[in-house]
Order: C-alpha cells, then sequence, then structure tokens
C-alpha cells in the first residue's frame, strides 16, 4: 500500500457560520491523503492502472463549491466525493484549512481532519 497526497489545495468558497462569509467568502486549503495500491501504476508506468490525481482534485473542488455552515460538513462531504470516485481506497484523510477565520485575536487558520477507513468515518 501507498499514499497518494494532493496538498495545499487552494479555494474561495463561501462556508461559515456567520452571514459575512457565506456572502464575503474566504480562503481555504484543503489537504487530501489517500491509500492505495501503487504496484501497478509503479510497474506498468499506465494511468489506467492509477487513480488518477486530476480526478482526485475536482471531487475535492465539486465538494468545495456547495455551501457550508461547518467545516466538519464540508470534510465528509469531500470524503464521500472522492470515495464515490474511487470506491476502492483503503482510507481518504482529508484536511481543511479556513484561512482568517472569524476570531478576534492573530490566528492564521483554523483545520479539522477527518478519516474514513474500512469504510467507517472517523470523526
Amino acid at each position: 500500500m501507498g499514499l497518494i497526497h494532493l496538498e495545499e489545495m487552494e479555494f474561495y468558497a463561501f462556508h461559515g457560520l456567520y452571514k459575512g462569509e457565506q456572502t464575503a467568502g474566504s480562503k481555504f486549503l484543503v489537504n487530501l491523503t489517500v491509500e492505495t495500491s501503487l504496484k501497478e501504476p509503479a510497474i506498468t508506468d499506465c494511468l489506467s492502472n492509477a487513480v488518477d490525481y486530476r480526478m482526485l482534485y475536482d471531487a475535492v473542488k465539486q465538494a468545495m463549491s456547495v455551501k457550508s455552515k461547518m467545516l466538519e460538513h464540508v470534510a465528509v462531504r469531500i470524503i464521500a466525493s472522492v470515495h464515490k470516485c474511487f470506491p476502492k481506497l483503503k482510507s481518504i484523510t482529508v484536511k481543511v484549512s479556513k484561512i482568517n477565520p472569524s476570531i478576534e485575536g492573530k490566528i492564521k487558520c483554523v483545520s479539522i481532519s477527518m478519516t474514513r477507513k474500512g469504510g467507517k468515518i472517523l470523526y
């Protein structure tokens, strides 16, 4: 088994609990790690035997385009979208970070991480 990482995918989206967040939007970073066998693509050098990184990105992009109040909801939707494209993945881990969240004080971002392993989401 091996891991594929898509790191710091950047999206501008309208997720947030407060009206201002939902109308003005904010920048989000998403990290995705999937566990799968890398043996066949390593041997054959053929995309048809591999998990297509572009399809992973597109699954995340589609999930990020749907407005949510909570980052946890966004993460579950990303996991479901990736799982729909690649149901045989051994695990899917996503980290969603909201840059400059609506918190008084100096804070770079707030993040949540969630994993789906063996058919179950680990909350």
